[in-house]
């Protein structure tokens, strides 16, 4: 079975380093818009080449795009998305949106996809703290939402919503004044230095869990351990992957971050692919908090709606 592009193995258990960030970037151009003409033109004048050393075509942009193993996803038995148990080169969110641009593609009439800026951890709900999502409104606009509880408990307290325009326009206004203060480009590479510290510390704790996992089905290949031990262990092995790997991810996104020698830093932001703007959000920002407006149906960010905690970049290591 020849392996995916963006990982090292069939077994999908480890990313490929050099087309990561090949994969990240085609996504982005074509949440953008770009088609995946477009997208496979760009790879291919990027010499960025398939896994069998063939030119990105149309139909193999589609094919990468579909398969829900580049977010660590796969499909179960009804069809669901639900976590592979291996990394993802993406976020859940953004496999849902090519998914949701596959459809519009089809389909004339359907909403084009959005491209989130803040899911996947980068905007949280100040009165419960749940991460916030991407959902559109009962007429289409995007937004974003703390989701409310569902039967089995997850989700937040669902009171808070804020257009998705509005949101991402205020955080990318302190952004880009952020990156106007002397000295701050230095100041990134430093931190980007301290965060590759952490991605590479987070695949050695990655590495130990899979070893353990291997070690788990060894041991009760040998009947040293009963089968409720071995689901049990497996189980926690399993939340620690799902906890680091998306950390994982988003370190490795600032890592791979660039701002160049942009000299309009609004027209940077402007054009920029999402996946660069969230690295340096990420980078700049430790967390996002959005509370609720003072009225159903308000369109500003009203004084205290949206609190930016930036970050010490000297004290990245430890994000």
């Amino acid at each position: 079975m020849p392996r995916l592009y963006g990982f090292d193995d069939a077994s999908r258990r480890r990313l490929r380093d050099d087309e990561v960030d090949a994969t990240r970037q085609m996504v982005s151009r074509a949440l953008s818009g770009q088609s995946n003409q477009d997208v496979a033109v760009w790879a291919n004048g990027e010499g960025y080449r398939g896994t069998l050393g063939g030119e990105w075509k149309d139909a193999s942009v589609g094919r990468l795009f579909r398969n829900p193993a580049i977010a660590g996803l796969r499909y179960d038995d009804d069809g669901e998305l639900v976590d592979a148990g291996h990394p993802g080169a993406i976020t859940r969110e953004e496999f849902e949106a090519l998914l949701a641009r596959e459809q519009a593609r089809r389909t004339k009439d359907a909403e084009p996809a959005y491209d989130y800026l803040l899911t996947g951890g980068g905007s949280t709900c100040g009165i419960c703290n749940h991460d916030l999502g991407g959902a559109r409104t009962n007429v289409g606009t995007p937004g974003y939402r703390c989701r409310p509880k569902d039967k089995k408990g997850i989700g937040g307290c669902g009171e808070v919503r804020i257009d998705a325009e509005l949101l991402e326009d205020y955080v990318g206004e302190y952004v880009a004044a952020e990156l106007l203060k002397p000295r701050i480009r230095s100041q990134i590479v430093k931190a980007q230095d301290a965060v590759r510290k952490k991605a590479d510390s987070l695949k050695r704790e990655i590495k130990d869990l899979e070893e353990r996992q291997a070690e788990l089905g060894r041991l009760y290949g040998n009947r040293e351990i009963s089968s409720e031990a071995l689901v049990a262990g497996e189980r926690e092995i399993a939340a620690n992957l799902k906890d680091i790997r998306p950390r994982l991810r988003y370190a490795e996104q600032m890592v791979n971050f660039s701002l160049g020698h942009a000299k309009d830093l609004v027209k940077w932001w402007n054009t920029a692919p999402t996946a660069s703007k969230r690295a340096i959000t990420l980078l700049l920002l430790e967390k996002i908090e959005v509370f609720a407006a003072s009225a159903r149906g308000v369109r500003t960010v009203e004084p205290g709606r949206v609190v930016l905690h930036w970050r010490k970049l000297s004290d990245t290591s430890g994000g």
